[in-house]
C-alpha cells in the first residue's frame, strides 16, 4: 500500500505525446477545452462547423502545441468517420475526445416543431454516439483512451421550453454510463462534464433577460455564473492519468447549483 502511495506523481495530469479531438472547438466551452489540453501538452484536432479558427489556432499555438482543424457537418453519419480517419492521417493516433458540440432550440411544449426536435437530437445525441463509437475503435486498438462528454444540469432535471434539449442531455448521461460499462475492461475511460449556467453565445439571450438573469444567479450558491475557464482543470483531470479510475461519472460544475 506504501508504495502505492508513492507512485502518484503531478505528472499524471501531463498530456504530452496525446493527441485529442474536440468537437465545436473554436468558441465558448470548447475552445476553452481546447486551450486546456494544450496547456496540458496535447495536440489538437478540433472540428468545427464554421471556419473562424483563427483566435483558436493563435491560442494553442502559443502553447507550442499543434492544431489542426476539420470543418464539418456533424448531423451527417459519415463525418464521424471522416473525423477519426483524418485525425489518424494527421497525428497517427486519437487519445482523447471531447464532444463538446451542441445546439439548443427553445419553445413553449405546445408550440414545439419536430424539425428543432430533430436538429437537437441529431448534433446532442445522435453525433455523441457515432463520433464516440469511431473513436473508441482506435482506442480499444490502441488499449487506451478518454472520452469526454459535455452533458448539462439538464441531463439531471427537467427545465423549462427545452424538452429536446432535456431529452438530449439525459441521452448524453445514459450514453456515457453505456459506453463506460463495455470499454473500461479495455483501460478506456467515459465521462461527462455538466456545466451549470456558463457565460457563452448559447446562453445570451438568457443573460439579456434581466429579470431571468437575476433569478438564475439568485439560486447559484456560489453567486455568479461560470466562465469557460471554470470548467478547463476538469477536462484535463478526465482526459490525464490522473482519472485512469473514473469511468461513467456525471461530474457537476455549477458553483452549488444542484445541491440549492
Amino acid at each position: 500500500m506504501t508504495q502505492d502511495l508513492q507512485q502518484f506523481s503531478l505528472d499524471y495530469f501531463k498530456l504530452d505525446g496525446k493527441v485529442a479531438i474536440v468537437t465545436g472547438g473554436n468558441t465558448g466551452l470548447g475552445q476553452g477545452f481546447a486551450v486546456a489540453l494544450a496547456k496540458a501538452g496535447a495536440d489538437l484536432f478540433v472540428v468545427t462547423h464554421g471556419n473562424n479558427w483563427q483566435e483558436t489556432r493563435e491560442l494553442i499555438e502559443q502553447e507550442g502545441r499543434r492544431v489542426e482543424f476539420f470543418q464539418g457537418d456533424l448531423t451527417q453519419k459519415q463525418v464521424s468517420k471522416d473525423i477519426v480517419a483524418k485525425c489518424l492521417e494527421t497525428y497517427g493516433r486519437v487519445d482523447i475526445l471531447v464532444n463538446n458540440a451542441g445546439t439548443i432550440r427553445r419553445s413553449p411544449l405546445l408550440e414545439g416543431k419536430e424539425e428543432d426536435w430533430d436538429a437537437v437530437m441529431d448534433i446532442n445525441l445522435n453525433a455523441v454516439y457515432l463520433l464516440s463509437q469511431e473513436a473508441a475503435k482506435v482506442m480499444v486498438e490502441q488499449g487506451s483512451g478518454k472520452i469526454i462528454n459535455v452533458a448539462s444540469m439538464l441531463s439531471f432535471q427537467g427545465g423549462k421550453f427545452v424538452p429536446s434539449y432535456t431529452a438530449s442531455k439525459h441521452g448524453v448521461a445514459g450514453l456515457t454510463k453505456a459506453f463506460a460499462n463495455e470499454l473500461a475492461i479495455s483501460n478506456v475511460q467515459i465521462n461527462a462534464i455538466a456545466p451549470g449556467y456558463v457565460e457563452t453565445k448559447n446562453t445570451a439571450p438568457i443573460r439579456a433577460d434581466e429579470v431571468r438573469h437575476a433569478e438564475i444567479t439568485s439560486r447559484i450558491p456560489a453567486g455568479r455564473w461560470a466562465t469557460p475557464a471554470d470548467l478547463q482543470s476538469v477536462v484535463v483531470f478526465l482526459a490525464s492519468k490522473a482519472s485512469d479510475y473514473m469511468n461513467g461519472a456525471i461530474v457537476p460544475v455549477d458553483g452549488g447549483w444542484l445541491v440549492r
